[in-house]
């Protein structure tokens, strides 16, 4: 498959790069996207929450009121969790949340990310490019002559440029990462996929292992 490669102001070169078809053309599987986004936002959840029950609360033991002749219900703790301050029922407890997936799964869901993003045109191939200093200003004219300054975009260079990197940082729908940190949550989560010439080798070498 056969894409332009536009400039950093959003015009074609006059030149294409082929992207392969075993990574941008293959029949999309969704349910390994959805495993694979599944994974990365559970990985994403620290696991520290935690609750007091009411073995843990700080209190008296001592026998609240006696046992018969109140008119209410008895009671022994003031520990108990129909008290206030008393423990909580069933509280949350420290818990890891990682899940196991296989390489291959992974690859296939990453693959079968960008195929997606192919089939619906939002792929766009830029020839590199650097800032002489770090400017957001530089960087939202490079994404409006894309037509990209309102929509979530994910760039992927090939290889770490901090100029362009801390251009985006105070951007909230844009993102840029290497080709190594691409993965299918970032490609899914983007309405647009913006590649660096140079990113497109280290992309296809890695999902063609």
């Amino acid at each position: 498959m056969k894409v332009a490669v536009l400039d950093i102001k959003g015009k074609e070169t006059g030149r294409k790069v082929d992207l392969s078809d075993d990574v941008f053309a293959i029949e999309p599987n969704e349910h390994a996207i959805y495993l694979d986004v599944k994974q990365y936002l559970a990985h994403q959840r620290q696991g520290t929450h935690k609750a007091k029950e009411r073995a843990e609360i700080a209190g008296s033991t001592r026998k609240i009121k006696k046992q018969k002749g109140t008119g209410t219900a008895r009671a022994g703790s003031i520990k108990s969790p129909v008290f206030r301050g008393g423990g909580r029922i069933f509280g949350p407890r420290p818990k890891d949340y990682t899940q196991k997936l296989n390489k291959n799964l992974k690859r296939l869901a990453r693959k079968s990310a960008l195929s997606l993003k192919t089939k619906e045109k939002s792929v766009v191939v830029v020839e590199d490019f650097n800032f002489e200093t770090p400017k957001t200003k530089d960087f939202v004219a490079f994404l409006t002559s894309l037509g990209l300054e309102n929509k979530k975009s994910l760039i992927v260079l090939g290889d770490t440029n901090n100029n362009v990197y801390l251009s985006s940082r105070n951007l909230e729908r844009s993102e840029v990462v290497t080709n190594s940190e691409l993965n299918t949550y970032k490609i899914v989560n983007a309405n647009s996929l913006v590649l660096m010439e140079s990113a497109l080798e280290g992309i296809e070498s890695n999902l063609k292992k």
